[in-house]
């Protein structure tokens, strides 16, 4: 996939994200970044909040910033809702719950047209839960196996707020779920990992994590990551 992806661990928002956000707008295709929030994972707790939160960020950070309020399946397939992205600079998936965000977004016409942005130069970003919708995979661990994702980072399953976990331990756990194929990636909050042009860099105030059969390998913020093993 064209364009700049960013897979955050959580916290988004925060000042602390800031080495991220700033990076990301650098990215832009304007001198003054257009940034749409999208709260959709946050529609069952407080999208609004969610939404102002993201807008009150990226505006301190010199953007022109608005809140795209895509909650339901009947707004990702509203055009005239949708056609919004086509201005945007950055698109910004906030966390929540991430079973909602990708039975809202898959088979819609934002995904489409958000695939369409993406290979014009968009930049894409997720956090927590966004970040999880965005791989090709999630739910590793849980009862029923894998759930297959967007898969806009192909071979890849995201898990988030990463510093929490031990990863030895990670590592056991996900010896049988995970395939050649496969990479999860463990990534601490208020930390990104940034995709472009096929390489991808850690950046912002953590580690993040990457997981195959049984082995790992840890990436300091400030470094790049290999997802092949």
């Amino acid at each position: 996939m064209s364009g700049v992806l960013a897979l955050v661990g959580g916290d988004e928002f925060s000042t602390e994200c800031d080495p991220i956000d700033k990076y990301l707008l650098s990215r832009a295709r304007s001198s003054t970044a257009r940034v749409l929030i999208v709260p959709t994972a946050a529609a069952f707790e407080n999208p609004g909040k969610a939404a102002r939160n993201g807008v009150a960020h990226f505006r301190r950070l010199g953007a022109k910033a608005e809140a795209l309020m895509v909650l339901n399946k009947a707004d990702a397939n509203d055009a005239p809702k949708v056609a919004a992205i086509t201005g945007a600079d950055l698109l910004y998936l906030t966390g929540g719950d991430p079973s909602h965000l990708l039975s809202v977004l898959q088979g819609s016409r934002l995904l489409e047209d958000l695939k369409r942005w993406l290979l014009k130069g968009g930049v894409l970003a997720g956090s927590s839960a966004g970040a999880m919708v965005m791989a090709e995979w999630m739910g590793l661990t849980r009862a029923g196996g894998p759930v297959e994702a967007l898969g806009l980072v192909k071979g890849v399953a995201v898990l988030p707020h990463h510093e929490r976990a031990e990863p030895k331990r990670v590592a056991k756990e996900l010896a049988h779920v995970t395939s050649p194929t496969v990479t999860a990636l463990g990534i601490d909050s208020a930390t990104g990992c940034v995709g472009e042009d096929g390489a991808w860099r850690v950046l912002g105030e953590g580690r993040a994590v990457a997981y195959r059969e049984g082995r790992w390998r840890m990436v300091m913020a400030g470094e790049m990551l290999r997802l092949e093993f």
